[in-house]
């Protein structure tokens, strides 16, 4: 069966990794995070305390490009690949509302964007991969064969990320976590470098009164129906 490539963007929290990792299982595709990408480069920064609340030392984070390696290594245990900075397994880290405050920041400088993408688009040379991000369809993989565009209102999403967090004993209130939702859109849809904006031909999806297994079921299919006319 011919196999195609499927990018998935959409704002934050609307469950594109989630949904990407199961429809990368149930077609037996590639999975790959490159919010994590960001995430990860993100973590790097902190660790070398390029950025704060107060600072953001974007010249010393770029002339430090070259020391950051990443890669992805399947868990088997979890069915899904774990991203790794420097050999170190990051997954868990990346998480935290710590890192999710300034990704958006970081995913906006050009010179990390290159980096990113160019590395990216190396995952998708041989098709049959799944891809979710902000500009998967637009400068990733602007001739994917499937564009899906994840949208949900920002209050849900909030909610639906508090939980997760919760879950893991981060100690964060929702009042946080909304007001981090409402400025990564504001940054994401704004900056100069690959705006956040709906891809021509993408199919856009509001799942803010969707279950993860109505969305799925949805996805599945139009991915199933784009493989049988390619």
């Amino acid at each position: 069966m011919k196999k195609i490539t499927i990018a998935i963007d959409g704002h934050s929290s609307t469950g594109k990794s989630t949904l990407a990792k199961q429809l990368a299982k149930a077609l037996n595709y590639i999975y790959v995070d490159t919010g994590a990408m960001y995430r990860a480069v993100t973590l790097y920064a902190i660790q070398q305390n390029f950025i704060s609340e107060t600072y953001f030392y974007t010249d010393k984070l770029i002339e430090s490009l070259n020391q950051i390696y990443l890669s992805f290594k399947f868990n088997d245990d979890l069915g899904f690949a774990e991203i790794y900075l420097n050999d170190e397994n990051v997954d868990d880290k990346i998480r935290s509302i710590e890192v999710s405050n300034f990704v958006s920041k970081i995913a906006a400088v050009s010179e990390i964007r290159t980096k990113l993408v160019q590395q990216q688009k190396k995952y998708g040379i041989d098709k049959g991969v799944v891809m979710d991000g902000r500009d998967i369809g637009t400068v990733v993989f602007p001739d994917a064969e499937l564009k899906i565009f994840m949208t949900a209102s920002a209050e849900i999403r909030a909610q639906r990320r508090f939980l997760e967090m919760q879950e893991k004993n981060m100690n964060v209130s929702f009042d946080e976590v909304l007001k981090n939702v409402v400025e990564r859109d504001k940054i994401d849809s704004t900056r100069k470098d690959s705006p956040l904006i709906v891809a021509e031909n993408a199919v856009v999806i509001d799942n803010s009164n969707l279950t993860r297994e109505e969305q799925f079921n949805m996805i599945l299919d139009l991915a199933q129906k784009t493989i049988n006319i390619v």
